[in-house]
């Protein structure tokens, strides 16, 4: 079976290493991919977005199965199309897409369905916004309604804050995403990733993961799309995971059926464990970034067998299996990021890190030019270390990062920093 994979990120590089695993693949391609991607995929200059092409390109290359990997193609409906044309692909529709596409819609649907959440309103004018949060009191929550690539999360310890965040969204700084903004109670717990796999009337636990939303260390700064992530996340042992299941996927499965948009593929619950129990902080609905590059290497099992028996409707009672390896994954930046990131710095040292026992270099954010690699966005390289504890994948992971040579990038030094403490 001919496999396009839609996406260009660590994400997609790490699907794309997953895929090719697979004996059901006859030929893999990307669009567009990257250059690390290239390495096990045919890359397509092709928008993921253009659904006329993509659909048209499914045609004249004969694809059996298209696997999504953003969320900005899912939630503009690319799944619709594609099985409009007749083609297989993962991910959800276009209605069940607004779990990720809409905070305000997610909310709704925790209210209706009785899922455990933040307190929250809506709003779409500053002032009534700024009148509920001083009622509210700090530290509060600003979100932007719609995608805004992990970064439209404001935690404000501050009035002030708060009140800057809700002029930034609603003031355009997020464009469309910020039309409409969410106020929400702050949760205090830890938090965790945790992803699904559904064909519309069955769901699976499939793995979890700790992400770093923070840009500095020790959680500081502003959110980012995740600066490392490591799994599985120690906290998320089996009695957790059947009440998730219980109290917040399956609702909510029931919910997008009963609103007739069945959910089908990967659903990721961003949860926090509260001294109350398991809180459901948003939906997305596409494997993370980073978490994917951090779970996937662990995966036992047919990643692409698993993705089809989603879109088929054929999901077999047995959970995937998982190596019991952890797994450790640290995000390299350009400087500027999460703002404006320096881009055509020059990478180097990539196949000393790769040579290193237990240690993948993902790639994300860069391209060719000639024989050098050359930075070209924020989030630019995943090193994710393989190890039977988590200290020890932890040490290969940084080795890695420690055998690349480039001046111009940035990392975090804590990643698995919480779950450390207790190993």
């Amino acid at each position: 079976m001919n496999v396009l994979l839609l996406g260009s990120g660590g994400r997609e590089h790490a699907l794309a290493n997953a895929l090719a695993k697979s004996p059901l693949l006859g030929t893999l391609f990307a669009a567009p991919g990257n250059p690390g991607i290239a390495q096990v995929a045919k890359t397509v200059a092709l928008d993921p977005c253009d659904e006329a092409a993509v659909v048209d390109f499914c045609r004249v290359m004969n694809i059996g199965f298209v696997v999504v990997g953003p969320e900005t193609p899912l939630v503009a409906g690319i799944v619709d199309a594609l099985e409009a044309a007749g083609v297989k692909a993962l991910g959800p529709s276009r209605a069940a897409a607004q779990l990720e596409g809409s905070k305000g819609f997610a909310k709704e649907l925790c209210r209706r369905c009785g899922i455990p959440t933040a307190a929250y309103a809506r709003f779409t004018e500053a002032g009534t916004a700024k009148a509920y949060l001083r009622a509210q009191g700090t530290p509060v929550v600003v979100k932007t309604d719609g995608l805004a690539a992990g970064k439209g999360v404001i935690v404000a310890q501050s009035v002030e804050e708060a009140e800057a965040a809700v002029d930034q969204m609603l003031g355009g700084g997020f464009g469309a995403a910020g039309r409409s903004i969410l106020v929400e109670e702050y949760l205090e717990g830890e938090e965790v990733s945790f992803f699904v796999l559904c064909d519309g009337s069955r769901a699976l636990p499939f793995a979890s993961a700790q992400d770093h939303k923070r840009v500095g260390e020790g959680d500081t700064g502003p959110n980012t799309g995740g600066m490392g992530a490591y799994s599985p996340a120690p906290i998320m042992d089996q009695a957790l995971t059947e009440r998730v299941m219980a109290e917040i996927v399956d609702p909510a499965l029931h919910g997008m059926a009963e609103m007739s948009a069945p959910f089908k593929g990967v659903l990721f619950a961003g949860l926090m464990i509260t001294s109350d129990g398991p809180k459901l902080i948003e939906f997305n609905v596409r494997f993370g970034d980073p978490e994917a590059q951090a779970i996937l290497p662990r995966l036992d099992g047919d990643l692409l067998a698993l993705l089809l028996a989603c879109a088929e409707g054929r999901l077999s009672a047995q959970a995937p299996t998982f190596s019991a390896q952890s797994a450790l994954t640290v995000v390299l930046a350009a400087r500027g990021y999460p703002g404006t990131p320096q881009k055509g710095t020059e990478i180097r040292g990539l196949e000393k890190a790769e040579a290193l026992p237990g240690v993948i270099v993902t790639q994300a954010g860069t391209r060719r030019e000639s024989s050098r690699l050359i930075a070209n966005g924020g989030r630019v390289l995943n090193v994710t270390g393989l190890g039977a504890t988590l200290t020890e994948a932890r040490e290969r992971a940084y080795a890695g990062v420690d055998a690349i040579d480039w001046p111009a990038g940035f990392w975090r030094c804590d990643i698995g920093w919480r779950a450390l403490k207790g190993e």
